[in-house]
């Protein structure tokens, strides 16, 4: 059942960022997006769904706590205007761990959902935990996601990883808008070389196969890691995801219509 947002809350796009397995950068690529949108004059929000290992608010840099009234939860605001939602911001201590049940987690995931006074909001983006467990069914039963990012990464970049997210995305009847592939290259800084540690791509090759329209590929690069482990990642310089936000700002354009 599709949950209504907070009575103060209107968005207009909620795109999910999903992987198949872990460590494969769906928080940096959700963070990237939102930054993109943003530069572009788009009121942007992010809803960190990885309750057990949030890595949103690490990646802006923030480290205030969540404060709320009787009438919800209030999103901190990044340095360029994007709010944003993670247990972290609710924790007393960062470091503490999350440590509860599935049902609870996703409950948790929903009130983010229908108890945040997120405002009006052009595109929403949510970083889901990996895998096709309880939040990421939560949030496609509860949530009215408008398609899905899949993330990847040439180490497991094989049919089967991807088609779990893209298998339950359709039993969801939710659209995969693209797959991303992290760590697909490497720049050589002096004469500007692609190469490719893992071999070549067959990402274009694996959209194809599932009928995924779009593809972005993003470099193994220090200065990218750096700035999110920095909290900057607001500074980042780099057109690798700008094919992909053009496809977002359509949609949101095709909202106001």
């Amino acid at each position: 059942m599709i949950e209504d947002p907070h009575v103060m809350t209107h968005v207009k796009k909620v795109i999910g960022v999903v992987s198949g397995k872990g460590g494969v950068g769906k928080s940096i690529v959700t963070s990237m997006l939102a930054v993109l949108l943003r530069r572009r004059g788009y009121r942007t929000a992010i809803l960190d769904a990885d309750i057990t290992g949030p890595s949103i608010p690490q990646a802006f840099g923030l480290h205030s706590h969540a404060e709320g009234s009787d009438q919800g939860i209030f999103p901190i605001m990044t340095k360029t205007g994007i709010e944003v939602m993670s247990m972290n911001l609710l924790l007393e201590n960062e470091t503490d761990p999350v440590v509860w049940r599935g049902p609870i987690i996703a409950g948790s995931v929903k009130q983010f959902w229908t108890d945040v006074l997120w405002g009006s909001v052009d595109v929403m983006f949510i970083d889901m935990p990996p895998g096709t467990g309880d939040v990421p069914l939560t949030v496609f039963q509860s949530i009215p996601v408008d398609g899905i990012v899949v993330v990847t990464s040439p180490q497991q970049l094989v049919s089967m990883i991807v088609e779990k997210a893209v298998h339950m995305a359709n039993l969801m009847k939710i659209p995969v808008l693209a797959l991303v592939q992290n760590m697909s290259f490497i720049e050589c800084p002096g004469c500007k070389e692609i190469i490719r540690p893992f071999g070549e791509s067959d990402i274009k090759a694996l959209a194809d196969k599932h009928n995924i329209p779009a593809t972005a590929e993003l470099p193994i690069q220090k200065a990218l890691a750096t700035a999110c482990d920095a909290g900057l990642i607001e500074l980042f310089e780099g057109d690798w995801l700008n094919g992909l936000a053009d496809t977002l700002e359509a949609m949101i354009k095709e909202e106001k219509k």
